[in-house]
């Protein structure tokens, strides 16, 4: 029963759907885009100091070293079969508290993004690893939202185009009910529910105290079960202008995603107690239109909008030299990105 009320949930919101049965129709639109540039790897030019603009297969160690080292966690890279006390030494040493969050460094959708509380919760994650990840430390601001950014080269003003606040996956106690059954009071919530009982186990069968919260997903990610709520209505002439002086310290960074976590909107738009999570770049989605509120028709009108500008800063950064991908290439990067993301897939259902 719990299988068909998700089926019908999936069906009826358009949010769930595969992601190719989203970007069908949209398909045909980047074709045209890329009959005009002449080439389906123009968004390559995109981003000059990001690998492939961005648009997959990007290394986000080699785009923390682009961002001033104030507006993001503490981070560190370590290579795939790095030894457990290598790493558990080099942690130390850097002064990263428990917990920390753990993430491929080449990733996507959330997959193997996890919370470490201990050394042997590290262990265990490590013990599926054969990819090369990254370490960083865990930042406690409440709240988080997802900020579009683009920039034309020849200009110095940038604009944001949309925003998206993120609910995390968090229960509320009542005394009566357990962690599963409040789970499954929440639609949105049942759909993790598999993948909740991997990492959560008879935990899931615990009743909370009234009132007790837990987060059961400590990050904002839309297939992990976060709720998407469009706040674009937050952008104003200060958030604009504070987020021009920070992206424009990225080198050559022109279009895409900043992931950010932070205290207040107040202090938000002042640049204060915030951090970087992350920053994606051509590969970016207008995450706002995954709020429930928006049709696909909002959200097909939205991607277009930013394959618009992608287009634009591509080809404008093509005219001054920077390379876009040939049809081998293009072709070869969407074969390996789907490589990642199956095996990616089926190491987290282990």
């Amino acid at each position: 029963m719990r299988k068909l009320k998700n089926t019908i949930h999936k069906l009826l919101n358009w949010e769930y759907w595969n992601t190719n049965v989203v970007y069908f129709p949209i398909f045909f639109y980047w074709i045209y885009l890329s009959i005009k540039a002449r080439s389906l790897g123009f968004f390559n030019a995109s981003n000059p100091g990001i690998i492939n603009g961005g648009f997959a297969l990007e290394s986000k160690k080699e785009i923390y070293d682009l961002i001033p080292k104030q507006y993001y966690p503490e981070t560190l890279f370590f290579k795939a079969n790095q030894k457990l006390q290598i790493i558990i030494n080099t942690i130390e040493k850097a002064k990263i508290p428990f917990p920390f969050i753990i993430k491929p460094d080449m990733g996507l959708q959330g997959l193997r993004v996890e919370k470490i509380n201990s050394w042997a919760a590290l262990s265990e994650y490590l013990q599926k690893t054969d990819y090369d990840f990254l370490v960083q430390e865990c930042i406690n601001y409440p709240l988080e939202i997802g900020l579009f950014y683009y920039r034309m080269p020849n200009e110095n003003k940038g604009t944001i185009t949309g925003i998206v606040y993120k609910d995390f996956l968090i229960v509320k106690g009542n005394g009566t009910n357990t962690v599963r059954e409040l789970i499954e009071q929440n639609p949105r919530f049942a759909l993790q529910l598999d993948t909740l009982k991997q990492k959560f186990g008879d935990k899931l069968n615990e009743v909370l105290p009234t009132d007790e919260v837990l987060n059961l997903v400590p990050f904002g990610n839309h297939v992990r079960g976060s709720k998407f709520t469009d706040v674009t209505y937050w952008i104003n002439e200060k958030l604009t202008e504070t987020f021009n002086e920070i992206c424009s310290q990225i080198p050559d960074f022109y279009f895409g995603r900043l992931d950010i976590m932070f205290q207040s909107r107040e202090d938000l738009e002042q640049g204060k107690n915030f951090s970087i999570i992350e920053l994606n770049g051509a590969g970016s989605e207008p995450t706002h239109m995954y709020d429930p509120k928006h049709s696909i028709f909002f959200a097909w009108k939205e991607i277009i909008k930013h394959y618009d500008i992608l287009y634009k800063i591509s080809t404008f950064n093509h005219q001054k030299g920077h390379s876009y991908l040939n049809i081998k290439q293009s072709r070869q990067l969407v074969i390996d990105n789907k490589k990642l993301t199956n095996h990616l897939k089926s190491i987290s259902k282990k």
